[in-house]
C-alpha cells in the first residue's frame, strides 16, 4: 500500500480480548495506523475485555482478559479519514448494536463502500445496521439466527477459523480464524501481505503471558509463516494455559487466568535446524524454563547459528540464563 492506511476499531467493556488486541497489534505491525474508540469513553480510557473458553458444559464461560486502552475518542469520529473498520466480538456488540451511534458509524463506512471486518459475536452489530441482507456471511454459530434474520447468505463454519469475503466485507467464525481475517482485511484494503516463506518456533510454557503468545503467534502466522509453539514435557494438541498481566494501581501488575493455548508440535524430538527463528514470550514460563537444560541448549544453538531470536518481558530470563545477553568488552 503506497499511502498509509487508517482503519477504526470497535471496543466495548467485555469484547473478546484477543479479538481486540491482535488484529490492533498486527495491522499496525504491517504499517496500517488504527485507531481504538469506545462510545462513551475517550482516548486514554480503558475498556475490559473477557477470556472465553469451554469447561466441559453446554457452552463456554467467561473470566477478565486484559484492560485495553483506547487511543481514540468516539466522539471525534470523522469516517472519511478512515480506510476501513474492525469490529471485534465478545459481549460487547450485544449492546453496542442497540447504539445508534454505532449503528451510523457503520453505515457510513459501508455506503462509502469501505472494508469491513467483523469477527464471531461483532456481526450482531452489521445485522443491527442493516449490512449483511443479501450478503454471504458467516460468524460464531449462536449468531446464525439473528444474521438469518437479517436475510444474511448465512455460511456455515466447517471450523471455529472459518471467514468469508464478499466484496470489502469480511467475517470470521471466531479469533482462531485471525490469520485468515486479517490477511482477507488487508486485502480489501488494496494492500498484500508478502513476506514469509519462514519457519518460526514459539518456545512456550504455562502461565506465560497471554498476549505474548499469541498476538505474535498469529501475526506471524498472517505473515504467511509457518508457525509450530512447544512446550517441554508436552506434545502437539497439548496446552498452555496463560496469564494475563495487568497494572491496575498497585505496586506492581496483578495477574488473571487467560486463555489455554494449544500447542502445534512436540518438545521432544525437536529437529531446530529446521527453523528460521525463536520467539520466547514472556510472563511467569520463564522462570522454571531457565532451570531446564534442553530448554537453554536449545537457545544456544540458535544464536550459535545466527538466527534471529525475538525475546519479551520476562522471556530474556531465558536468555541470560543461557549466557547469550553477556558483551565482550575490550
Amino acid at each position: 500500500m503506497a499511502a498509509q492506511k487508517r482503519v477504526l476499531l470497535f471496543c466495548g467493556d467485555y469484547a473478546e480480548d484477543y479479538e481486540v488486541m491482535v488484529p490492533f497489534q498486527a495491522l499496525q505491525a504491517y504499517g496500517i495506523a488504527v485507531d481504538a474508540v469506545c462510545p462513551g469513553k475517550k482516548a486514554g480510557e480503558i475498556c475490559r475485555t473477557a477470556v472465553p473458553q469451554g469447561t466441559g458444559h453446554q457452552t463456554y464461560s467467561e473470566s477478565k482478559g486484559h484492560n485495553f486502552t483506547l487511543n481514540a475518542t468516539f466522539d471525534e469520529i470523522d469516517v472519511s479519514k478512515y480506510d476501513g473498520l474492525v469490529v471485534p466480538g465478545g459481549r460487547a456488540p450485544e449492546y453496542l448494536a442497540m447504539n445508534e451511534s454505532v449503528l451510523d458509524v457503520v453505515s457510513k463506512f459501508s455506503d462509502a463502500g469501505k472494508a469491513i471486518a467483523s469477527i464471531c459475536h461483532g456481526q450482531l452489530i452489521l445485522a443491527a445496521a442493516g449490512l449483511v441482507k443479501g450478503r454471504k456471511c458467516t460468524a460464531y454459530t449462536p449468531v446464525k439466527p439473528v444474521l438469518v434474520a437479517a436475510g444474511g447468505g448465512w455460511v456455515e463454519p466447517e471450523t471455529m477459523a472459518a471467514c468469508v469475503a464478499d466484496g470489502k466485507l469480511i467475517t470470521g467464525a471466531t479469533y482462531e480464524g485471525h490469520p485468515e481475517f486479517i490477511r482477507l482485511f488487508v486485502k480489501a484494503l488494496g494492500g498484500t501481505i508478502t513476506g514469509a516463506d519462514k519457519k518460526i518456533l514459539f518456545l512456550c510454557g504455562d502461565y506465560m503471558e497471554d498476549y505474548e503468545v499469541m498476538v505474535l503467534f498469529q501475526s506471524l502466522q498472517s505473515l504467511g509463516c509457518m508457525v509450530d509453539a512447544v512446550c517441554p514435557n508436552k506434545g502437539a494438541g497439548e496446552k498452555c494455559p496463560t496469564a494475563i498481566h495487568d497494572f491496575e494501581g498497585d505496586q506492581t501488575y496483578s495477574e488473571k487466568p487467560g486463555h489455554d493455548f494449544t500447542l502445534t508440535a512436540s518438545f521432544e524430538g525437536l529437529d531446530a535446524s529446521s527453523y528460521d527463528a525463536l520467539v520466547i514470550p514472556g510472563g511467569c514460563a520463564p522462570e522454571y524454563l531457565a532451570l531446564n537444560d534442553k530448554v537453554i541448549a536449545l537457545v544456544k544453538e540458535f544464536m550459535a547459528n545466527g538466527k534471529p531470536v525475538a525475546s519479551i518481558c520476562h522471556g530474556q530470563q531465558i536468555l541470560s540464563a543461557a549466557g547469550v545477553l553477556k558483551v565482550n568488552v575490550k
